[in-house]
């Protein structure tokens, strides 16, 4: 398979929800109308951001049905699902589900609770998936502050080269930027190396990151999009101020809660994608409230992604 490097801003997309926790899957129309409208190149559907773990299997197959209904899968927008990973029996029927309503790729996780006893055991799990999906971009998506799965990747690399030819490269969500580079470098950039951490993106940049996969380019866009933009015009100091931005936005996520506080964004640009679901907490209306006024010390407005007229009509 020929492997494409996807370039610029992925989103991870929340799952929209009712306030009785079900899925409110008429809201990805707009949704994707959203991303496009703000130089989004795709979605990761289904990830953290999304609640991928928090569905039921039924309901990650509504959502990948539904984001393949409101895209009609065009180019080059490109959505990838994550399938799990606890269970492969499972990942490899979401994978063939994905396939069948005609996603760009699938991706999948580190087990999480039986956890791979060695990199070998995690190259055989990711061999085994896509190969139930070969003619599918297969990623592996990087988290070990959620998985604690801590193995390095050029290792991963190196136990999967040569044995899975779709296998398109990795989602990386840490902060190891030795490692980074040595996954960018290997085999000359043979594979896709998609940035997962949003508040260290110049860095990333720095050392030859293209594409990004985040959760904060679902309300903030711009501020990414400009910040790429000064890192190739050789603006360093707008580069590091835009990045600065970025890190204060983030910080009121630590702030209000965690990942949940990022549908509360959503709300301040006029797309309420609802709550998310137990055990993470939402936050109360006094709480949402302290929160707006120091979205508005951010001037977020004026790097906030904007929704399409016809959305707002």
């Amino acid at each position: 398979m020929n492997i494409e490097h996807l370039t610029g801003l992925i989103a991870a997309p929340f799952t929209p929800m009712h306030d009785n926790g079900n899925l409110h899957l008429e809201l990805i129309p707009a949704y994707y109308a959203l991303l496009k409208n703000n130089g989004v190149n795709g979605a990761f559907i289904c990830g953290s951001t999304g609640e991928g773990v928090s569905l039921t299997l039924r309901e990650r197959k509504l959502v990948a049905e539904a984001w393949a209904a409101a895209t009609g899968n065009r180019q080059p927008f490109k959505v990838i699902t994550l399938l799990g990973g606890t269970s492969v029996a499972e990942c490899i029927e979401l994978a063939k589900h994905a396939r069948e309503a005609g996603l760009y790729a699938v991706a999948f996780t580190a087990p999480f609770y039986f956890k791979p006893a060695n990199v070998k055991v995690l190259a055989d799990m990711c061999i085994d998936i896509a190969a139930a999906v070969p003619d599918m971009p297969f990623y592996y998506y990087h988290i070990p502050v959620l998985t604690g799965v801590h193995f390095n990747m050029i290792d991963l690399l190196q136990a999967i080269d040569g044995h899975c030819p779709n296998f398109a490269g990795i989602k990386y969500t840490h902060e190891d930027f030795m490692d980074f580079l040595s996954c960018l470098r290997f085999r000359n950039g043979h594979y896709d190396m998609l940035w997962g951490r949003d508040e260290n993106m110049l860095p990333a940049l720095s050392i030859g990151a293209k594409g990004a996969v985040g959760s904060t380019f679902n309300y903030a866009a711009p501020l990414y999009l400009r910040l790429i933009q000064a890192w190739e015009n050789g603006e360093l100091e707008k580069a590091r101020e835009l990045q600065q931005r970025s890190i204060d936005m983030i910080r009121l996520l630590g702030k209000y809660g965690g990942i949940a506080t990022g549908k509360a964004y959503m709300k301040m640009i006029g797309l309420d994608c609802g709550g998310f679901r137990r055990p993470v907490s939402n936050m109360s209306a006094e709480r949402l409230e302290a929160f707006a006024k120091d979205v508005a010390a951010l001037d977020f407005t004026s790097f906030s992604s904007q929704l399409p007229a016809a959305v707002k009509g």
